[in-house]
């Protein structure tokens, strides 16, 4: 092989970058082509992330073909939340091919290294708000909407590369059944009975400009102790709202209030991933077409996103939400669903989701760690 490594910021390299994928990932049915556009914007520098991060995009070439890529990023965010010095690589895809990696990691550390970092985490594109976390099992399953995916060689060659496990994510598999669980609906019940001024109620997507600023509210406070959490701006919390809302099933977005103060909210989406594989990555008239009747049979939930307030914490909020959106689930004739994703040490989390919900742990997801 005669590699080499060049800048992918623009022209010809910035296009090999963003479609490598369909060379890596040719012929394999469980993969689930990306939107070329959405891709294009989360590596855009207008994307709101970069207010507070910088990147730099890598393109490894054998001779004039494109065979590996990866993103070097430095979230100042989150150094400055968590009092470190970490940067971080994403967008990592590589041929079977260790010297390809090799030399893929090398570009992108000594990139870190020299704007001063001590560690490099991933994979994450560009952040743990985003897509992240390398699949290490159960690659005949298809992700779910939002959910990486890659090639079972992947996790060699990224510990060949000198990296080690940091964290696993965890996501699980549930039957959504006829109806609700008996456990679930006792909880429901005693917590309902316990807190009088609970109330639980979807979105309102009329007032959608209102119900982000609540969710905003909940959702940084939330998650503010989590491992590897950073709190998402105003500007990049619109800007996720923004993408999401077209995907958004109201039923499937839902509020619990303690009295008039906003408590916890719990987020499913329509696997529109089942969607994403029609359209190939591009916006073509005649595949559109038939993605949209798809679109209307989806029957494959998600759960992106379950947080509650600290102070409302050990309430037991979560069951009167899961209880409302599951209900609405079977309602809609919903099949199958995933939880996804969560900390492998959310010990009470992770046991409510397999004792309450019959769930099973069906994926697991691995960020890495090498000190620079």
């Amino acid at each position: 092989m005669s590699l080499r490594i060049v800048s992918a910021e623009s022209g010809r390299h910035f296009r090999d970058f963003i479609d490598l994928p369909w060379t890596i990932y040719r012929g394999d049915p469980v993969w689930v082509p990306p939107l070329k556009r959405e891709v294009r914007s989360l590596l855009s520098l207008r994307h709101p992330f970069y207010r507070h991060a910088e990147r730099n995009l890598f393109l490894c070439l054998d001779g004039s073909t494109p065979v590996g890529r990866i993103a070097g990023i430095i979230n100042h965010r989150h150094n400055e939340f968590h009092g470190e010095k970490t940067g971080f690589f994403g967008f990592f895809e590589s041929l079977p091919e260790y010297a390809v990696a090799d030399a893929l990691f090398r570009a992108a550390e000594d990139w870190l290294v020299r704007r001063g970092m001590d560690l490099s985490r991933g994979p994450v594109n560009p952040s743990t708000n985003e897509e992240c976390g390398l699949l290490v099992d159960n690659f005949l399953a298809p992700p779910f909407v939002m959910m990486t995916y890659n090639q079972p060689y992947y996790a060699s060659l990224v510990e060949r590369s000198g990296y080690r496990k940091a964290k696993d994510l965890y996501a699980y598999f549930f039957d959504v059944g006829q109806k609700l669980p008996d456990r679930l609906v006792r909880l429901d019940r005693i917590i309902r009975d316990r807190e009088k001024d609970l109330t639980i109620r979807p979105v309102d997507l009329k007032e959608f400009s209102r119900e982000i600023e609540t969710v905003k509210r909940i959702y940084n406070e939330a998650w503010e102790k989590n491992w590897g959490f950073v709190p998402m701006t105003d500007e990049e919390m619109d800007h996720m709202a923004k993408k999401l809302k077209p995907l958004a099933v109201p039923d499937m977005v839902v509020l619990a209030f303690i009295g008039q103060e906003p408590a916890a909210f719990l987020m499913a989406l329509p696997d529109f991933n089942q969607v994403l594989r029609i359209l190939n990555g591009r916006l073509i008239t005649p595949r559109i077409v038939k993605a949209l009747r798809v679109a209307r049979r989806i029957r494959n939930p998600r759960i992106v996103t379950l947080g509650v307030r600290e102070k409302f914490r050990k309430k037991g909020l979560e069951a009167p939400l899961f209880a409302y959106a599951w209900g609405k689930g079977i309602e809609r004739g919903d099949l199958y669903g995933e939880f996804s994703w969560l900390l492998e040490d959310n010990r009470l989390i992770n046991e409510t989701v397999v004792k309450v919900f019959g769930a099973s742990l069906y994926k697991t997801y691995r960020i890495y760690d090498k000190p620079l």
